[in-house]
């Protein structure tokens, strides 16, 4: 038989990493040696290889760092794909990895919302406080990176809880005591971090925080909320939105039931995104920048470094949809 195709049935580093439920990069990590793999899969993969048969083409490792590493993008069932948030962010991870080398996929979800398939690294996005991913990853070890926050893990994320404190301290120093919150999914990191930041501004100033609506984080979702609340006779002179697509929609609701904006009812938003932000008081994120960290702690990851996190800063920026109590 030729050589060439002797060497077309051997086993591939794919076929083991396949075998064994792993990505490639696990399968490299454990025939070299490196830390990073838990007990139990390190002895799965030797066993995979030892059944499989298979040996590393020496030319072929010589020649393997010229392959870009497959870098895996899994968002959660819980966050949509379609908000400008998530498109922004997706379109600067996008760039930051092609600039390194390196081969970004979108991974679809199994039924039990985990990963449908393994790469070499992982960055999730729409992270949750119960979060399935992320032992599951450390578990297969996988070098993974956070768009949001959970202990012993990478993870950057913008200062959510500062920015709800700085949006809340905001109306409360022009004089707004009943401060309604449009909240999106409690579960929801962000959500629920912007949600402590407002409540927490309410307590130091003595004043109790109201039940927030649900807003879903959509124009839409925020604008029947509002005016639900509305029609059932609830006032208050000013709303704190956790986005600036819920922002949008409370203008909206307060101008259809002939408020105005601010003079009636101060509005703040949150992320200063293109379109959506313009024209309004809002808590400004540097999504680019969370995207540029969150590929060199991946990158960081993927070279043994020892894990880390950041928290972006953000800031407030005051336009024509606050004024002071009148």
């Amino acid at each position: 038989m030729k050589a060439s195709l002797v060497a077309s049935l051997r086993p591939t580093i794919q076929d083991v990493a396949d075998e064994a439920g792993v990505s490639t990069g696990t399968v490299s990590r454990v025939l070299n040696g490196r830390s990073g793999v838990k007990a139990a899969t390190r002895e799965s993969v030797l066993r995979t290889v030892s059944r499989l048969e298979y040996r590393p083409d020496t030319a072929a490792r010589q020649l393997s760092g010229r392959h870009p590493k497959r870098i895996g993008f899994h968002v959660s069932a819980r966050s949509g794909r379609f908000s400008p948030f998530y498109m922004l962010f997706m379109q600067q991870l996008v760039a930051g990895f092609q600039e390194g080398g390196y081969r970004l996929e979108d991974l679809p979800s199994r039924p039990d919302g985990l990963p449908a398939r393994l790469t070499d690294g992982m960055v999730l996005f729409g992270v949750h406080d119960d979060d399935a991913r992320i032992p599951y990853l450390q578990d297969q070890g996988v070098p993974f990176v956070l768009e949001g926050h959970a202990p012993g893990a990478r993870w950057v994320r913008a200062d959510d809880y500062g920015g709800g404190r700085q949006a809340t301290e905001h109306l409360l120093r022009l004089g707004h005591t009943d401060i309604l919150h449009l909240s999106g999914d409690p579960s929801g990191q962000a959500a629920f971090d912007r949600l402590r930041g407002y409540r927490d501004a309410l307590a130091d100033a003595e004043l109790s925080a109201p039940e927030p609506l649900a807003g879903g984080f959509t124009v839409l979702g925020a604008y029947r909320a509002l005016r639900r609340a509305l029609d059932n006779g609830r006032r208050f002179s000013a709303v704190f939105a956790a986005s600036d697509e819920m922002a949008q929609g409370a203008v909206a609701a307060l101008e259809d039931a002939g408020l105005g904006v601010p003079r009636d009812v101060s509005v703040v938003g949150f992320d200063d995104l293109p379109e959506f932000g313009e024209g309004l008081t809002t808590v400004r994120q540097d999504v680019g920048k969370v995207a540029e960290v969150a590929v060199t702690l991946l990158k960081e990851g993927l070279a043994g470094a020892p894990v880390r996190h950041e928290v972006i800063p953000v800031q407030l920026v005051v336009r024509g949809t606050t004024a002071r109590r009148r």
